[in-house]
């Protein structure tokens, strides 16, 4: 008899050897040439480890759209009465306020506790502002960048037409969400005669779920690579100058998903954090890997219905609204940021600029594009609001990317807590059934 095959390992396991072994590679690559890449490593990273990466982000991200649209529609078409769907939206909302206010509100307590900026010597200081001057430009000229009124952007969440939205680089979400949500409206009054259009909606979100699990299955060489890029370029030698800022953001973060999210789940929610982070660990994983919140919507989606046991129409619209309008570990990020580089600068902010930079944070965490760096056109315009040089995001960038995949874990797993606050509050029994092997990855 010959021997039962072995299982695969699980999907976060897989990812986590893929971290490892491209941060391990990484340093390896960087103690070789600690001055400037050697053109075989250099080659390696540009040609290589840098577009393996970026495919593996745009396989993800070419689905978000497509899924967007069928999963809110027929989400909000499941909602059926429009009083249910506007009780569901103002709860979302409200949520996403109060969240992440509190978020914002621990990053600046943190900034102004620890004082990260005034413990970067002065030599470290101008190493780092040498670091990748193009992406400066890149960052204040950005896609979300300033020049638009509130009156304008009010106006502009109505796309005059939803393709040219989903068309652009990054894709206007909100715009497309907006569109997505009048066609749900629309298919729910339809009623009978819409049957069809919602029976195509659903067979093209079961395609997309099966073309988003046999992506995944790239996962672990895609954040390999990453990895492998960033810790070849940067090595540990950025981290130890921005040691203090890298803890601060990472001690916001940590508290506000585990202590902050398990009293929401505890108190409100009535579910067991620990159980729910154990279910929800594939989605912090992928989120992890991808720095993205788009890019983690679909594993999102499958875990709230598969393994949290979320109604599917509460679901769908919260995760989807929440993908773009509630990044709270990006809105915590961007306060702790702004403060960092403001006594980097020595500009003493008094409470009132804090406090406005509070709210800016809270506007951006609804704005800001859900793929990796798309905070930084937002920071770029607080700086300026508050007369700090915009260019001194330079300081940040060695880190960024770090910063970046372990801010998307709290963003995609605070929408995945307000989903459950939200089916909770309608009456829904979350968590009832026990959670299915989510090991399972289709064969290539």
């Amino acid at each position: 008899m010959s021997a039962p095959a072995k299982a695969p390992a699980a999907l976060p396991t897989r990812i986590l050897f893929g971290f490892l072994a491209g941060t391990l590679l990484g340093l390896a690559a960087n103690a070789l040439a600690p001055a400037a890449l050697t053109p075989a490593v250099g080659w390696l990273v540009t040609n290589v480890a840098e577009p393996a990466g970026r495919i593996f982000l745009r396989l993800l991200l070419m689905t978000t759209v497509p899924l967007v649209v069928t999963s809110l529609t027929l989400g909000v078409a499941g909602l059926g009465n429009p009083r249910r769907l506007g009780r569901v939206g103002i709860k979302t909302a409200a949520l996403v306020v109060m969240v992440s206010s509190v978020s914002v509100g621990l990053g600046l307590t943190l900034a102004n506790l620890i004082r990260p900026g005034e413990r970067v010597p002065a030599e470290v200081r101008e190493q780092l502002f040498t670091v990748q001057p193009a992406s400066i430009s890149q960052a204040l000229t950005g896609p979300s960048g300033p020049g638009k009124t509130a009156a304008q952007s009010l106006v502009e969440l109505v796309p005059e037409n939803p393709f040219a939205s989903a068309s652009r680089s990054p894709p206007d979400m909100l715009g497309v969400m907006v569109f997505a949500i009048l066609l749900g409206i629309g298919l729910a009054m339809a009623k009978e005669k819409g049957q069809a259009f919602a029976a195509f909606f659903e067979s093209a979100f079961a395609v997309l779920q099966k073309v988003i699990a046999a992506v995944m299955w790239l996962a672990p060489f895609g954040v390999g690579a990453l990895l492998f890029a960033m810790t070849a370029r940067f090595g540990f030698g950025v981290l130890r100058g921005l040691a203090a800022f890298v803890g601060t953001v990472l001690a916001g973060l940590l508290l506000h998903q585990f202590l902050f999210y398990s009293a929401l789940l505890k108190l409100w929610g009535r579910v067991s954090p620990l159980e729910f982070f154990r279910r929800t660990r594939q989605v912090m994983a992928t989120a992890f890997a991808t720095s993205s919140s788009n890019a983690t919507l679909p594993t999102a989606l499958e875990c709230a219905e598969r393994d949290l046991r979320l109604p599917r129409e509460v679901s769908t619209f919260v995760l989807t609204v929440g993908a773009t309008a509630n990044q709270n570990g990006t809105a915590l990020y961007e306060g702790v940021t702004v403060l960092f580089l403001a006594q980097l600068f020595g500009v003493d902010l008094s409470l009132g600029q804090q406090l406005m930079v509070l709210g800016m944070a809270l506007v951006a965490g609804v704005g800001t594009a859900g793929v990796p760096s798309g905070s930084l056109p937002f920071i770029a315009l607080i700086l300026q609001t508050i007369h700090v040089p915009a260019e001194g995001i330079a300081v940040i960038l060695g880190v960024d990317r770090l910063l970046d995949m372990c801010r998307t874990v709290p963003n995609v797993v605070g929408d995945l807590v307000l989903a459950t606050l939200v089916s909770r509050s309608e009456g829904a029994q979350v968590m009832a059934a026990p959670e299915t092997d989510s090991s399972e990855q289709p064969s290539l």
